[in-house]
């Protein structure tokens, strides 16, 4: 059966066809399970998605987040949602989905955007891409890092508005690697991914602190005083808990060098922002360089927005094709073993 999306139908069929159901459904369709999806997928994968068997396929095509309304008039009699960590999937869309919904699966590693206490009371799967978007999120937390260290911000925005003039000894001068020591808060494998490509640039010595100590790493566990206070670079790679929320605040940024460089690559809740704006205002700190942020996105009237030692990208770890098209490929995954009442084979076990 070929499945549309209703902008699909709706650019297929401008007026309602005889024996129009509403929502698009025909009478076979009703019969079919009804997945809905918050966004398109990438190619490879959407066209898997779309060529499935005997599925209701309900997908926004809006490149914006899915509107919360949109979400819960759709999400009704869905037995399973393909979502984004955009998405706030919360007790309302459980409860609007009804109880027929079998799985979440989300296009990411973190979770805190699922309320997971509701999807345990009502027996819904949880399934997310683990183990796949190391090497790209490690990728852009060494650039951030490099951008953050080397005034590439200043330096950018010298060469556009003609600051770039006569040759200066000091100027635009930032921070090298060589002999350094980095602190890495979260040392799981992106956290790990991120010292090992940092270590390349010269790196002398690596501290980590997290939940537990690792085995057989060529790095150092130690409280998270001696990393801050200790480190010329500190980098974010920890997931979001009630003990790690605004874990960085002023009394952290204090206990850093006025020297160092922090790089976030959670979550922008890790964070207490306007400590952040704070420390680098008053040069506490000397630069950050920012993946993630609170809100997403970051109003432009934030104060963190116009400070030329603050690199501030739009949560684009995860984003390069490689990485993209296979989580999108795992939550295809995902569905198909839900639909068919088998395990998923990518599944949040918290």
């Amino acid at each position: 059966m070929k499945v549309l999306t209703r902008t699909l139908w709706k650019q297929c069929y401008p007026r309602p066809p005889v024996g129009f159901v509403a929502g698009f459904h025909s009478a076979a369709a009703t019969m079919a399970p009804k997945v809905v999806a918050t966004r398109r997928l990438l190619p490879q994968s959407q066209a898997r998605l779309e060529a499935l068997n005997q599925i209701d396929l309900v997908q926004w095509q809006g490149e914006d987040t899915m509107p919360r309304q949109q979400l819960l008039d759709d999400v009704k009699g869905a037995e399973a949602l393909i979502c984004m960590l955009s998405d706030k999937i919360d007790k309302d869309v459980f409860e609007a989905a009804g109880p027929q919904l079998k799985l979440v699966t989300t296009l990411s590693v973190g979770h805190d955007h699922i309320d997971l206490a509701t999807a345990r009371e009502r027996g819904v799967t949880i399934g997310y891409t683990p183990d796949v978007l190391t090497d790209a999120t490690a990728d852009l937390a060494s650039l951030l890092t490099l951008a953050a260290a080397r005034n590439m911000k200043s330096g950018i925005d010298a060469v556009r508005n003609g600051g770039w003039q006569d040759w200066r000894a000091a100027w635009l001068c930032g921070y090298q690697f060589t002999n350094k020591t980095l602190g890495v808060v979260g040392f799981g494998r992106i956290g790990q991914a991120v010292a090992q490509r940092l270590k390349a640039f010269g790196i002398g010595r690596t501290l980590y602190w997290g939940r537990t100590e690792k085995k057989g790493v060529d790095a150092e566990f130690v409280p998270l005083d001696t990393l801050l206070t200790e480190s010329d670079f500190v980098v974010a790679a920890c997931a979001l808990t009630p003990d790690t929320k605004e874990l960085f605040d002023a009394s952290a940024f204090k206990k850093m060098k006025n020297t160092a460089i922090f790089t976030n690559i959670a979550r922008g809740g890790v964070v207490k922002q306007q400590d952040l704006a704070w420390a680098l205002q008053t040069k506490e700190i000397a630069a950050a360089g920012l993946d993630v942020t609170t809100p997403e996105p970051l109003p432009l009237d934030s104060p963190l927005q116009s400070l030329d030692n603050c690199v501030i990208l739009p949560h684009i770890g995860s984003a390069t094709f490689e990485t993209r098209e296979v989580m999108s490929a795992m939550m295809v995954d995902n569905v198909v073993a839900a639909l068919g009442n088998q395990p998923i084979p990518f599944e949040l076990k918290k």
